[in-house]
């Protein structure tokens, strides 16, 4: 264990890609300590991709993708101006209200960031935002994308906890649309003690039947997409695959914003982002094959026994180390390192995997927007031209809501279950 975590450790710090810094350790281990097993290592890498269930990841990151090229983002937030600009800091309101639907159509924090702070910071800036509050929102509101169904991350624990996708996707919603709610009561709080702007929106009566009209076929893809793995009209997967046909259809013919080019380009960008996943679930399945080697889970659940915690306390610790080990380890291979250490400790204490699994996905949200890795800080900094650390201040009292959540959430589970124990009994 030794010559495995320090391998990475000192990989880590010379700055190699957490991906081949994975393979690179475990790699080291068998070379030192297990080198009759070599030959199994090409085997071992190969196996850890070959799943069905993980063709749902590339498929939803190419939804959100045909999405932000179709030029839904403008409609989103067209659509959410009408209700909230008029409002004190309305564009921050504006803000947080298209990443809760966008949230629940990209299933992606990074794409979020990238489509909704494109526009709208810009946009506050000139409008006498403080470009920390304005980049600091928007990294924060992604965190929605996350834990609002559809999720990418959620798809990803679900292969690897073999968990229920409907389940999941029920269990964040809850929690993902009280994030956004806390985060819009800061937002009012603070645009009220800052004096931000009001914008200038005329909403009369008969004119909001025809703006939801406009917008419907947007709002209601989250409940196609969702719906069909919830009600069993398909798989994951083959709900991926309807949810891209709905895109490129809504992109195409309603919105007719959806070119070939634009649609290469889609297909270009989820094809590099669906491979560097696929590298690290490769690699890091390598490395959690090493640590059950080694009975490292074993050996951490009878630590973690033997403090002889109530499963409320178990679960706030679980989220106070991922929320630790979030400032460093991206998403994808804090999922499929750690869920294999911490479920079976869980399932033990009597926490359900959807339980979970969604404080899991949520702690881990927060982890993209806290240096030094987060993805959504660093998207949000080429952006917006600022450093890290400015954007990381201006998120942090919006934050505060992602982190209350989580310890309501461990309170009472009720918030994640109650949803999926209606639905799917």
């Amino acid at each position: 264990m030794l010559i495995l975590l320090g391998a990475l450790f000192i990989l880590l710090i010379a700055g190699v890609p957490i991906a081949y810094a994975l393979g690179l350790s475990a790699a080291a281990y068998f070379a030192w300590v297990q080198s009759d097993l070599m030959a199994v290592l090409p085997q071992r890498l190969f196996a850890g991709m070959n799943s069905y269930s993980l063709i749902a990841l590339p498929l939803f990151i190419l939804m959100g993708q045909i999405m932000n090229e179709a030029g839904i983002t403008q409609r989103l937030i067209h659509f959410c101006l009408l209700f909230v600009g008029r409002f004190r800091g309305g564009l921050g309101l504006v803000n947080v209200g298209s990443s809760m639907l966008f949230g629940g159509i990209s299933g992606s924090s990074t794409s979020d960031t990238a489509s909704i702070g494109s526009v709208l910071i810009p946009e506050m800036q000139k409008r006498g935002y403080p470009l920390a509050f304005a980049s600091g929102l928007t990294v924060a509101s992604s965190t929605m994308g996350m834990i609002i169904p559809p999720s990418v991350p959620m798809v990803l624990y679900a292969v690897t906890a073999q968990e229920s996708v409907g389940r999941l996707f029920l269990g964040g919603v809850v929690p993902g649309l009280m994030v956004g709610l806390f985060q819009l009561g800061a937002v009012f709080w603070l645009s009220a003690r800052r004096a931000y702007p009001r914008e200038e929106v005329q909403l009369r009566a008969g004119q909001l039947p025809k703006e939801i009209w406009k917008s419907l076929y947007v709002l209601v893809m989250p409940l196609f997409v969702v719906g069909a793995v919830v009600f069993g009209v398909a798989t994951a997967t083959e709900s991926a695959g309807l949810g891209v046909l709905y895109a490129v259809l809504i992109g195409a013919f309603a919105l007719r914003h959806l070119t070939a080019v634009r649609l290469w380009r889609a297909l270009v960008v989820s094809g590099q982002t669906s491979a560097k996943i696929m590298v690290i679930i490769a690699f890091s399945q390598v490395f959690v094959w090493v640590l059950a080697l080694e009975r490292a889970p074993e050996q951490l659940a009878v630590w973690i026994t033997q403090l002889n915690l109530a499963p409320t306390a178990l679960l706030l610790l679980f989220a106070v180390i991922t929320l630790g080990l979030g400032t460093f380890v991206d998403v994808s291979p804090a999922i499929l390192l750690l869920t294999p250490i911490f479920l079976p400790v869980a399932t033990q204490a009597g926490i359900s995997p959807t339980l979970f699994g969604v404080v899991f996905v949520a702690a881990l949200a927060v982890g993209t927007c806290t240096p030094p890795v987060g993805n959504c800080l660093n998207v949000c900094s080429l952006i917006s031209g600022q450093r890290i650390g400015a954007i990381f201040y201006g998120a942090l009292p919006f934050l505060t809501a992602n982190l209350a959540v989580l310890v309501l959430v461990a309170l009472f589970p009720g918030l994640v279950l109650w949803l999926p124990s209606i639905l799917m009994k």
